[in-house]
Formats: structure tokens, sequence, C-alpha cells
């Protein structure tokens, strides 16, 4: 939303020397600010926006919102265009607060620990059809992320759609203060992020804090809830709004029926609800997805959109990259790109659809370390070894630190013609992995961020054809 530096220094309780200034947008990032774009110099533990602040002003941003002890040292003539506060974090989620309540108009909030991205995604596009929506951008999910979305809000648009993220207890109820959602989608609860929880239990309630907001605000609010995951389904309990349960159990106010392969290697399912049942087409593999998509269908049907809009954008739907992406190489190899993010819960449900993957002569996993996994990391990491032992694979790349536990499990497991080999960084494993992928693999690659898997997969889109494969 457009504001002037005026109306920004009267929301984070600030001053300016040139009120009448325009905003045409908003920033962290002194790399990416445009032309006209307030720019918020945030402190973090790697970095200090301050040391930009300066430059951003003198090259042409609207203004920079600093700290009081850097707007006090500054160049006279750059002083008209900072605004200083105490804290500049806590000045751009007012920010984003005070421009929610000036849009006021209906919020989704998503959270979970895995799918939340991919349900936001869809469920923007189910809301298209009839509405103009507003969905964060890519992973903008955390205390400067969900504000720096809110503040795209205009008067055109109609709902927004935010993710919300955590890696602590009490910050998705932070971030519900600042986008103060009608509307809760919790999609599961995992083994994610234990490096900061002391169990699953903690994370469950870390999570709940979204539908305990929503409680607090009255009986209009509504609780959309996996009804597949016990502990997700028991946010609902004593719930003073509407709970809406979706998933494959019997019983979920939008139920999933069977699926069949559907087309571009996707889904055809059945959805039954209280007063229709239709079929859908989704272009994304993996029975996850298809529980995501009716997790984005059970929160469109607060809006009243018709069963055939949301089969249209289903069937259109794109995903984000890096999730799910298909990638076909000469030779007929198949690369599932889903190396944005991995926890075990997300782990499992790839390897689940790898191990239904047609027609595959070999299946091949490029797994990267799951970081923030704290003590119980080796242990999770050889949960996942196993699994990919029972689900048919017969290769496995193990890439960083505690990826050699799920490496030497899966070795363990003797399944014959398998074998399994680590690496400490990604450029030496995908080196490895393009010498042994031979036409008709599938290859899934999947791992944390901090693990830079990208690199596997730059590496693997220049593979040849080589005759005969090589074995290992």
């Amino acid at each position: 939303m457009n504001l002037s530096l005026g109306e920004v220094a009267a929301y984070v309780d600030s001053t300016c020397g040139e009120p009448d200034r325009v905003v045409q947008g908003y920033s962290i990032d002194s790399r990416s600010l445009g032309p006209g774009q307030l720019f918020f110099a945030i402190r973090g533990p790697r970095f200090d926006g301050h040391q930009f602040a300066t430059s951003a002003v003198e090259s042409g941003a609207a203004g920079a919102v600093v700290n009081q002890d850097f707007f006090a040292a500054a160049p006279s003539e750059l002083m008209p265009l900072m605004l200083p506060v105490a804290d500049t974090r806590e000045a751009l989620q007012t920010l984003g607060r005070a421009v929610r309540r000036r849009w006021g108009k209906k919020v989704v909030a998503i959270t979970g620990s895995a799918g939340k991205s991919t349900t936001k995604e869809m469920l923007a596009a189910i809301l298209s059809r009839r509405l103009r929506v507003m969905r964060s951008p890519g992973n903008l999910n955390n205390d400067y992320g969900v504000p720096l979305a809110l503040l795209e809000l205009d008067t055109e648009h109609e709902v927004a759609v935010v993710e919300l993220g955590m890696s602590a207890s009490g910050e998705i109820a932070r971030l519900a203060r600042i986008a103060e959602p009608q509307i809760g989608v919790v999609t599961n609860v995992a083994a994610a992020h234990l490096q900061f929880f002391d169990s699953i239990e903690a994370i469950a309630r870390a999570k709940r804090e979204l539908i305990d907001y929503l409680a607090a605000t009255g009986p209009e609010s509504v609780a959309v809830l996996n009804s597949d995951d016990e502990r997700v389904r028991a946010f609902g309990r004593d719930f003073p709004g509407r709970v809406i349960t979706y998933g494959f159990s019997p019983g979920a106010t939008f139920q999933a029926a069977s699926t069949t392969p559907g087309p571009q290697r996707g889904n055809v399912f059945g959805v039954t609800a209280p007063e229709w049942g239709a079929t859908f087409s989704l272009p994304l593999p993996g029975r996850h997805n298809v529980q995501n998509a009716v997790a984005a269908i059970a929160a469109a049907s607060t809006f009243d959109i018709p069963p055939a809009a949301i089969q249209q954008a289903l069937a259109d739907f794109q995903n984000l990259h890096q999730r799910s992406e298909i990638i076909t190489l000469p030779g007929g190899v198949t690369v599932i790109n889903d190396c944005y993010n991995a926890n075990p819960l997300a782990m499992a449900r790839m390897l689940e659809m790898l191990a239904d993957w047609p027609e595959a002569r070999r299946r091949v996993v490029v797994a990267g370390e799951m970081l923030e996994l704290g003590p119980l990391s080796p242990e999770l990491h050889q949960e996942v070894g196993r699994q990919a032992a029972r689900c048919g694979v017969e290769r496995v790349i193990g890439v960083q630190g505690d990826a050699r536990f799920l490496v030497e499990e899966f070795q363990a497991q003797h399944v014959p013609g398998s074998q399994g080999a680590f690496f400490p960084e990604s450029r030496a494993a995908g080196a490895f992995a393009r010498s042994l992928i031979a036409p008709g693999d599938v290859v899934l690659v999947k791992g944390s961020r901090g693990v830079h898997l990208e690199t596997v997969i730059e590496m693997l889109r220049a593979w040849e054809v080589s005759t005969p494969p090589p074995e290992v």
C-alpha cells in the first residue's frame, strides 16, 4: 500500500522532514531496493542493514527507517528522509499491522510443519478465480516476512492469504497478532525445528498458537484442520468458532476419496463435502499434494467458490520453484527437484511418492542433511534411511553432516542391489550423481536449504547420456 512518509512516521511513532513524499514500496534488502521504496534497516545476528541505509537514500529510496542511534550520527542532508525509531524490526511489524487494519478485509493464515507454502499457493489460485487475492510472496513467513507481505496489500485486494512459519515458541502468536486472520489453516505437526523444542508436543503447542489466537477473537473465526493428523485434529476441541476438517479420514468435513494417476504424473481424486461432491485433477505427484489440495478446497469453501472454479484452478496449478518440480533429462531420466527444504515428515512423503513412481529403472535419492533437528537428528536421519530401503530406493547419496547417518542406516538394511554414498558438500555429491544416473532413472533431490542442493540440480541438468551406464 502506497503511503506518504508522514503517514508511515505517524504509524511507527517517528518523525520525518518530508512528510508528503510518497512511498512506492518497502524493502529490507538494499540489493533489490527499487526507486521510491522505503528501506527498513534491520539488525540481525549476521548483518546490519544500517550499513546500507545512507547509500539506499542516496540511490533514490523514498527514505529509510533507522534506529535512533544511527539517526543521531547520520549526514544532516539525509536526515529529512530518515525515520528514527527505537527498533526497526518492531517498526516494520507495527506498520504491517497498521496497513492490514487500514485495508480491513479477510485474511487466511496457514501454518504447519510441511505443505504450508503449497497449500497457500493452491488456495490463492482457487480464490483468484473469483476474487482479487494478495498472497504472501515466496516464503515470507517470519517476523519480517509477514509484515512485508502485508505491506503489499492494496485497496483492490479482496482477500489475503499469508503463511506463518516459526522456529520458536510464541512466534506464531506474534505473527497472528500482526496479520489478524479470521481463518486459520493447520496442515500438520511433525519433527521440524527440534533444535529449538524439546518434543513434538511442544511443536504442536507452538502451531496451536494460531488457533488460540482465532479462539480469542470470537465465534466468527474459522479453523481448518487436518483430520489425518491426531494432534491437529485435537485443536478443534472446545474451539468457539467454526471447525472445518479435511483429509482422507472418515468423517472429515472435506474427505478425499481414492486417488488415481493423472496427467503430468499428477493425481485425479474425488472429494465429498456436506453439500456436494466432485472430482479434481492436480498436476502434482504424491498423496501429500492431494492432502494439500483438499486443505485448500476446505478453506476456499468459506468464500463460496463453486466446484467448477476449483476444478479449473487445480488443473492449471503450478507450484513454487523447487517444490515437486519435475525435470526431464535426455534418455528419459526424471529429476524431482524438491530441494527447497526438508524435515522428516516431508522427506517421508517424498519417498512414498518415489515408491509409487511408475516405470522407474532405478530410484535414486540425493538426500541433504535435515537441519535444526537437535539431539534427535542422528536418529531421525536413520529412520529416513530405513524408509528409503522400504520404499525400494536403489541408490542413496547423502550430503553434509548428519546425512551420513541416513546413508549408514540405508546400507545396514542390506537390500540386494542397493548402495549408498556420502559427501560432505553438494558439488562433490552432484558430480557423483551425474556419473551414476542412467536412462530411465528417477532421481529425488531433497534437503534443507542450508545444504544448497540447487548445485546438484544444476549439475544434473548438464548430464549427458552415457553408454553403457556406469555401475557403482
